[in-house]
Parts: structure tokens; C-alpha cells; sequence
């Protein structure tokens, strides 16, 4: 997801210096020059340095309040602190986290507006409870708009939590009234029961309405079997008949039901292609337009079935399209005749978003191989 936003910032002619940290700051006539880990120099007439935040707690230290691992303010669900006459809320709390209740800590103003009308409450003798956050968020980049809200795929494989993973790329209304945008929603939720973990979306227009019913559907404790069901609002300039939140949700519960079986784009970097067959089933103008992954067959998905025969049984079959529709019905076409297969989920834009991060996998895995 972050790949398609760094194409973006590409576009609008910012250069990118990934994995390259900075080290030094100096002054040369009245420029800023900026030495990086790489040992390379930049000169500069401003640094915005963002490397996070730290919680401003030294009236909780002084008031002997019990703070949390990193230095944020303890608090119970009425917001009260160790010391129960004291109220705190805000960036320098500690709180649960909405999905898991593990303790975060969330510095977004809407989060911090509830806690204040909780701790009214309480204060004034009112039972409120403050249940959590999904640190949903959004944020426009150029004239893209990234959001997300819930678990991200990092803290779940750090708390080790078992999670399936889809990718589906949707127009954001009809794709015959002007003015259609494709969005990435990538959703995140449990394996079995398909209760939903969290979401990230990347797109134009549209991308908040959709990331605000995902955090709704978390908040009422949804799956993706209810995604798939969701009544929205629909018209051709704000939607499709299937909405892309549906769309989400109809990709999710075929995986669960055993209709849909997936890689994700990581899995490539350690593909055995003796055993594994890449197919891009676009046509031909959509791949001298924007090219294929290295090592597939170019067979058209109207083609399939007559290339059918040829096939080998003992190899495992990778269907892929544009966005995953196509390489949906690759699938079943090839299950149903008896073959093993397993679609590209999210495809190959999904692909040309982590097509960076797949090089630089692929890299150290073969300097590993050779060590």
C-alpha cells in the first residue's frame, strides 16, 4: 500500500530516499546540507524532521501518576488515573486498543474529544467508559488519499495473531460516468470466522466514506460475511451496484469458504517456479502498456480452456490480471478441471505497488542463498 503512494509522490517529482537514514546536519553558505547513511550529501534551504512523538507527562511524573511503558499517563476506561481524583486524556494517554484491547497509544484529535466528554462525565459522577481506539485516520497526499483504520499486518504477525489478507482494486463509482478512480483496499481480518481486524485504502475519491464503514462495521464487531451483505448508498456518480467495500467483502468470504486460494505479493520472492506457473491472463495491449512479472505465460483468460491440455498437473498454477477479477475466474476454471491453483490477490497492480520492496526481497534472498 505504501509502494502506491511512493509512485504518487514520484509522479509529482518528489524524489524518494528509502532505507537511507540521516546522520548528519551542517551549514554551507546559508543552505542546510544533510549527510545520509549512504554517505551521500544533500543541500537544502528546510528539514522537516517527523520521527514520531513522546508524551509530555512531567506534571504526571511530579504528581507521582503510574505511567505506561513509554511514558504515557496509565488510565482505567473512565479515564481516571492511578490516582483516582485525576482525570487524563489525550496524546500523552495510554489506552486499548479497539480489536484486541492491547495498550496503545493514539494521537488523533477525534479519539482525544471522546475521552474529554468521558472524563466530564465521570468527573461529575456520570458512568462513562472510553472502549477503545482503531486510530482511524486519513490523510491526502497530492491527489491521493491514504487512510486506515484497525490492526495493521505488522502488529498482528508482532503479536503473533493469525490473519488472512485480501486485496481488491475498485472503481470509486460507475466506471461509465465520468470521472472514476480506482481504489486499493487492503482488509485484514481472522481466518474462520472472518471477523474483521482493520483496513488501509488507497485512492481518490471516496476513500474516506469507505475506510469510515469499515471502522463502523470493526466497531460493531462485523465480519467480512456482513461486508458482503452491506446495503450502501448507490448512484452512478458516488457508487457502483457492488460498492467496493462489498467488493472487499465478497473476495474475504470466498477465501473463508474455500472458493478463492491466494498468494499475496510476498510469497513471489520465494516461488519455487519449478513447481509454480505464473499466468497473466490480460491482453496484449494492457502488457506492452505497463509490462508483466518476469517469468509468466501470456495466456488471455478467453484462451484458457483451450490451453487446458497442455497444462501439468503436477505444478501449481498463479493466475493474475489487472486487479483480480479475472484472475478469480482463472481459478475456478483451472480447479474445476482438476488442476491446483492459487490467484495473485489484488493482482498485478498489487504487484506494481510492492514491485520495490519484492526487488529488494529478492536481492537479499539470493545474497543469502549465495552466502
Amino acid at each position: 500500500m505504501a509502494g502506491l503512494v511512493h509512485a504518487h509522490l514520484r509522479e509529482q517529482g518528489v524524489t524518494l530516499k528509502l532505507k537511507e537514514g540521516v546522520m548528519s546536519f551542517a551549514h554551507n553558505q546559508g543552505r542546510i546540507v544533510v549527510t545520509t547513511s549512504r554517505n551521500s550529501t544533500l543541500e537544502c534551504d528546510l528539514v522537516v524532521i517527523s520521527v514520531g512523538i513522546r508524551p509530555e507527562n512531567r506534571l504526571a511524573q511530579e504528581a507521582g501518576l503510574e505511567l505506561c511503558e513509554h511514558g504515557h499517563i496509565r488510565i482505567t476506561p473512565a479515564m481516571a488515573t492511578s490516582d483516582p481524583d485525576i482525570f487524563a486524556i489525550g496524546d500523552a494517554v495510554c489506552v486499548r486498543d479497539f480489536v484486541f484491547g492491547f495498550p496503545v497509544n493514539t494521537a488523533l484529535a477525534g479519539p482525544a474529544n471522546k475521552q474529554g466528554r468521558i472524563a466530564a462525565d465521570n468527573a461529575l459522577g456520570r458512568r462513562s467508559v472510553f472502549r477503545g481506539t482503531l486510530g482511524t485516520s486519513v490523510v491526502k497526499v497530492f491527489d491521493l488519499t491514504v487512510a486506515g483504520t484497525g490492526m495493521n499486518e505488522k502488529s498482528l504477525r508482532q503479536k503473533s495473531i493469525p490473519y488472512l489478507v485480501s486485496y481488491t482494486h475498485s472503481g470509486s463509482h460507475a466506471s461509465y460516468y465520468p470521472g472514476s478512480e480506482i481504489m486499493s483496499i487492503k482488509l485484514l481480518f481472522s481466518p474462520g470466522t472472518g471477523r474483521i481486524l482493520g483496513a488501509q485504502i488507497v485512492g481518490g475519491s471516496g476513500v474516506d466514506k469507505r475506510i469510515d464503514v469499515i471502522a463502523t462495521s470493526i466497531h460493531a464487531q462485523m465480519s467480512v460475511f456482513h461486508l458482503e451483505e452491506l446495503e450502501l448508498a448507490y448512484a452512478p456518480p458516488y457508487s457502483s451496484a457492488k460498492d467496493p467495500v462489498n467488493i472487499a467483502g465478497f473476495v474475504a468470504a470466498n477465501m473463508i469458504r474455500g472458493d478463492l486460494e491466494t498468494l499475496n505479493w510476498h510469497d513471489l520472492v520465494s516461488l519455487d517456479m519449478n513447481h509454480h506457473v505464473l499466468i497473466d491472463l490480460r491482453n496484449p495491449d494492457e502488457l506492452e502498456l505497463s509490462g508483466t512479472i518476469p517469468g509468466s505465460l501470456h495466456i488471455p483468460l478467453h484462451e484458457l480452456r483451450t490451453h487446458l491440455p497442455r497444462f501439468d498437473r503436477a505444478k501449481t498454477y498463479v493466475p493474475f490480471c489487472a486487479a483480480g477479477l479475472r484472475g478469480y475466474i482463472a481459478h475456478r476454471i483451472l480447479v474445476q478441471n482438476g488442476f491446483r491453483s492459487k490467484n495473485l490477490s489484488g493482482g498485478y497492480k498489487t504487484y506494481l505497488g510492492a514491485q520495490d520492496k519484492i526487488m529488494e526481497e529478492s536481492a537479499s534472498t539470493k545474497l543469502w542463498l549465495s552466502e
